[in-house]
């Protein structure tokens, strides 16, 4: 381990998602020093991800990346991607700075300060991964830029599957191929800190009556927002198996939300509307095809959801009211979808070519044993006045934002955000005050 470097900021934000860009926008735009501290590769979290936003079908990707170019590219904002969080807590060391991050920077096998990511180490390799980026549904090179507006653009050598054939180092103009790169451990010393570690789906191969993600033709939802990108995996809609345009296309809502025996008992809020949203961009690109919802309940909580959900039903969206109990495989690369019917009509049995799984929302970081934050019954992060300022937490200069608190929409996530900067601006305000 390369010795610890000490680095000091006003504000630590972990996680570079919508809602920890915007939160360190609105503090850089205020003059205070803001650190992101970012997990993967690239900043932009799971919107950048995104195919397209509800209701207004924008693009996701020109919502986001020009945030994440702001952020950058701002003279208050630094950036620290592909990083682990080891440490955080209060700084009991010094007085004036009240918190304390131990960092470890991941080797990316490039020197980023030689790296003018002219992407010819990636052109050159001769092996080819699972691209994570596109839900591991195409392949990418053991050296490659995650994805092509990823922020910042350093590529990443998958040290497990490299070969040491040494072909990007010999291609590469200025040398930054460095395969002996270790990790390099550092420390942020800061005023405040605000989690924004977002959300991962319920893995699919925990859910055992929807086939455990062994049928190749059950995907989750992410993977079908990667179908549905325009710099997607295939550029089009295609099951995964065989390349087949799909013909009849199931959603399954609350596919671990709502139910105890996933350790999930609550509802995680968005998983109708992107539901109905892919729906009908399904319905656009495959305008042929039967494209049906089996739900529980449709959830249209926000501005203008109903009506986008109605929208969806005139458009011919099948909604069935049924909670589906099993996932089978059939034959040709079918699905084979059990459920009850809520009509009276008792058990049914379909066939489809292409199932979607809605699956639950669980916390996309777990503050145990490296946080003392506390978390809720359902292992998000506590929000102490949930109803009069969400973001405020046990710890009286850490916050919280976004989805870490708990499900929500894009909208709600973008509010919270602000609402957290204002509150750490206004706690080193009043800090400063009293000092």
């Amino acid at each position: 381990m390369v010795s610890t470097h000490i680095k000091k900021f006003d504000t630590l934000v972990v996680g570079g998602g919508i809602a920890g860009l915007q939160t360190a926008l609105d503090l850089g735009d205020q003059g205070y020093k803001v650190a992101i501290v970012e997990k993967d590769a690239s900043i932009g979290g799971k919107m950048i991800r995104l195919s397209k936003v509800f209701p207004t079908l924008d693009c996701a990707s020109c919502i986001t990346t020009p945030k994440m170019s702001a952020a950058a590219h701002h003279k208050n904002i630094t950036l620290f991607t592909y990083c682990n969080l080891t440490s955080l807590d209060h700084d009991t060391s010094n007085e004036a700075l009240g918190v304390k991050a131990v960092i470890i920077q991941n080797p990316r096998y490039v020197d980023p300060d030689k790296c003018i990511g002219c992407r010819q180490c990636e052109y050159v390799c001769p092996i080819y991964v699972s691209d994570e980026e596109q839900g591991g549904l195409s392949a990418t090179k053991a050296i490659s830029i995650p994805f092509s507006n990823a922020i910042p653009q350093l590529p990443i050598m998958d040290i497990e599957n490299c070969m040491l054939c040494g072909q990007c180092e010999k291609v590469c103009p200025t040398n930054a191929i460095d395969y002996f790169q270790k990790p390099e451990e550092f420390i942020i010393q800061a005023k405040t800190a605000i989690i924004t570690t977002g959300f991962e789906l319920l893995p699919k191969e925990d859910n055992f009556q929807y086939g455990s993600g062994k049928i190749p033709n059950v995907v989750d939802s992410l993977q079908m927002e990667r179908l549905l990108a325009p710099h997607g995996p295939y550029n089009r809609v295609l099951r995964p198996s065989d390349g087949m345009e799909p013909d009849s296309i199931a959603y399954v809502q609350c596919a671990g939300s709502r139910d105890k025996s996933m350790g999930v008992p609550y509802c995680s809020r968005v998983c109708c509307m992107y539901a109905i949203k892919q729906a009908m961009l399904l319905s656009g690109s495959l305008p042929l095809a039967d494209i049906t919802i089996y739900y529980m309940d449709i959830r249209a909580f926000g501005k203008g959801y109903e009506q986008f959900y109605q929208n969806a039903k005139a458009m011919g969206i099948e909604f069935i009211k049924g909670k589906v109990a099993r996932i089978d495989a059939g034959e040709n690369g079918s699905a084979i979808v059990r459920y009850e019917n809520q009509d009276g009509s008792g058990i049914v049995t379909a066939n489809h070519d292409l199932v979607v799984l809605s699956m639950g929302m669980i916390p996309g970081w777990n503050p145990a044993p490296i946080c003392p934050v506390s978390k809720d019954s359902d292992h998000f992060i506590t929000s102490i006045k949930p109803k009069i300022s969400p973001v405020l937490t046990n710890m009286n200069d850490f916050f919280v934002a976004g989805a870490a608190a708990g499900p929500k929409d894009i909208v709600d996530t973008v509010t919270e955000s602000g609402s957290a900067a204002m509150e750490a601006a206004k706690f080193m305000s009043n800090s400063i005050m009293e000092n």
